[in-house]
């Protein structure tokens, strides 16, 4: 971005207008960037001796001085000397030791190359770039060496950098800013690109915002929450959740760097420097179409674009999605993931249920499009009829057969004839069970089932060998404000009503007592026994009754032979 710059803007003027500080004295800062001990000056001098063994050799700088010179500077990358004995060499004097010079022959050559730079340089020129590495710091700034080994002085107010302990090594972009031909010092300021990309950055945001029009722009770099795109010199981000109208995406899916794009500008964060943009926002509202092209009740056919163990996420194109709730997928209450039922890609009907276009929400449901299990069932069974299901589930109440698409309760009570009998003792889930439909609530949607009523039950036995008036000895099994019930054998209770207990007292009867009652009558159809302590004393009465008019007729017609004799 910075080499976009607009090069008017670091023009020489520019920089003059600037706030540079007053306190920087760039000649005394470059001064102090390269004090040394003793020396500093320039010379061309003889190689006098090059000893094998040894790291300095002698070179003779006049004066009848001979200074010592690293022969590491003069060695190439395969370690050969590329000076020889005789060889003239201009080296740099670094400083002394006992009024011995020391030497270096790359301080010479950079020294040389600032002087040339220094020389050639012209000031109404356009700007000079710098691209470097930051080498050294002292107390005024740093050293900034270029590829060509050039070096720059960066005062520590034009480098708009936070000082740290990994400063050196960094790489930096900087403009030339003074150029002192008799200090031999170039001055460079990583300040004036900042400024003036700033500067550049809030022409463009300003110019963006105040069109509000939809741009084209270069993917640079897509991270996971969204992408960085460059507009005119500038990133911006888009935010993942600003791609689609239809939600977050990853971006990764749908684009790659490089890519030339439509985004709309959003809003800029001065302090953070911040520039949001919109994919979705140079689009028209998909949401605003639909009002006009769907309502609730509509059907609609759909892609599945992504399953998850609550719902499916279905496309109904144009960036619009919708949800389809996994209780919405089939009639079957027992989904165990929407997966078994649907495959990504797969293109389905389904009826919208809801529009919510203020949260743009779109809920849509499967199972409403196909055959309710209900209906069907109603069509193919009847109450008395016999069915065979399979154990869905077992609860403390009884179980659910499940038959065909649909479950029907088995209660506790339906599962056997023997008092007490429940279903948890007598089956397991995936039995297979006979049952009889015994009642269909099509209000509610219910079934009840019987598992007993297929069996002969201990009333229809009992009707087999038993008939009404007959007389029975029983035991009181409970009381009731209504009556008494009594058992007669297994598996065969009846009720005595309070009118049927003639001068028995109520409140003397004591439970486990053995009475005396008579059948009034035998309900096999309800599985009922009615009895009556009362009726006994008739039935004896009437049966006395008859034996005594059979002996009255017995002794009369015994008289009425012997007189015919």
């Amino acid at each position: 971005m910075l080499n976009e710059v607009n090069s008017k803007v670091l023009s020489k003027k520019a920089i003059e207008e600037m706030d540079l500080g007053e306190e920087d004295n760039f000649e005394a800062m470059f001064a102090e960037s390269i004090k040394k001990e003793k020396g500093g000056s320039i010379v061309t001098g003889i190689i006098v001796s090059i000893k094998e063994g040894e790291d300095n050799i002698l070179v003779d700088v006049g004066k009848k001085q001979e200074g010592l010179l690293n022969k590491a500077e003069i060695t190439d990358g395969e370690g050969n000397l590329i000076f020889k004995t005789g060889d003239e060499i201009t080296v740099a004097i670094s400083g002394y030791r006992n009024e011995r010079p020391f030497l270096s022959y790359k301080k010479a050559i950079k020294a040389k190359k600032v002087n040339d730079f220094v020389e050639a340089y012209d000031e109404d020129a356009e700007p000079t770039m710098v691209d470097g590495v930051i080498v050294g710091k002292n107390k005024g700034g740093y050293i900034v060496e270029d590829s060509e080994s050039l070096e720059y002085f960066m005062p520590r107010s034009q480098a708009y950098l936070k000082e740290s302990n990994t400063l050196i090594g960094k790489k930096i972009k900087a403009q030339v800013i003074k150029v002192d031909k008799t200090t031999k010092s170039i001055v460079i300021s990583r300040k004036v690109l900042i400024e003036a990309e700033k500067e550049k950055r809030k022409e463009i945001v300003d110019e963006l915002l105040k069109k509000d029009e939809p741009v084209e722009g270069t993917i640079k770099k897509i991270t996971s929450y969204g992408m960085f795109v460059d507009i005119g010199g500038m990133d911006g981000l888009v935010h993942y959740s600003e791609i689609s109208y239809k939600g977050p995406v990853n971006p990764s899916k749908h684009f790659t760097e490089g890519e030339v794009i439509t985004v709309k500008p959003l809003n800029y964060d001065e302090a953070k420097r911040h520039l949001s943009l919109s994919i979705k926002a140079a689009m028209s509202d998909p949401w605003d179409e639909l009002k006009d092209q769907l309502e609730v009740g509509d059907a609609v056919k759909v892609e599945v674009s992504n399953i998850e163990p609550y719902g499916v996420f279905v496309d109904l194109g144009n960036d619009i999605e919708g949800f389809l709730h996994v209780s919405e997928i089939s009639w079957d209450k027992n989904i165990k993931h929407p997966q078994d039922y649907l495959k990504v890609k797969e293109e389905i009907d389904v009826e919208i249920v809801e529009m919510d276009f203020e949260k743009r929400k779109l809920r849509v449901s499967l199972k409403s499009l196909l055959p309710k299990p209900f209906d069907e069932f109603k069509q193919n069974y009847k109450v008395g009829d016999s069915v065979k299901g399979i154990i869905t589930t077992i609860t403390n109440f009884g179980a659910f057969v499940k038959i065909g698409s649909i479950e029907g309760l088995l209660h506790n009570e339906d599962i056997s004839w023997e008092r007490g009998s429940k279903c948890k003792d007598l089956l397991n889930s995936g039995d297979e069970v006979e049952v009889k439909i015994v009642k269909i609530d099509r209000e509610k949607e219910n079934i009840s089932l019987s598992k007993k009523d297929l069996e002969e039950s201990p009333i229809e036995a009992f009707a087999k060998n038993h008939q009404s008036g007959e007389i029975l000895d029983v035991k009181v099994r409970d009381k009731k404000e209504f009556g008494l019930f009594v058992e007669i054998e297994d598996g065969v209770d009846a009720l005595i009503r309070i009118e049927d207990l003639g001068d028995k007292s109520f409140d003397e009867i004591e439970i486990g007592e053995e009475i005396e009652a008579a059948i009034v009558f035998i309900d096999t159809d309800k599985n009922r026994v009615r009895l009556s302590i009362k009726r006994v004393a008739r039935i004896k009465e009437k049966e006395a009754m008859e034996e005594f008019n059979n002996d009255e007729r017995s002794t009369l017609g015994d008289i009425l032979k012997d007189q015919l004799k």
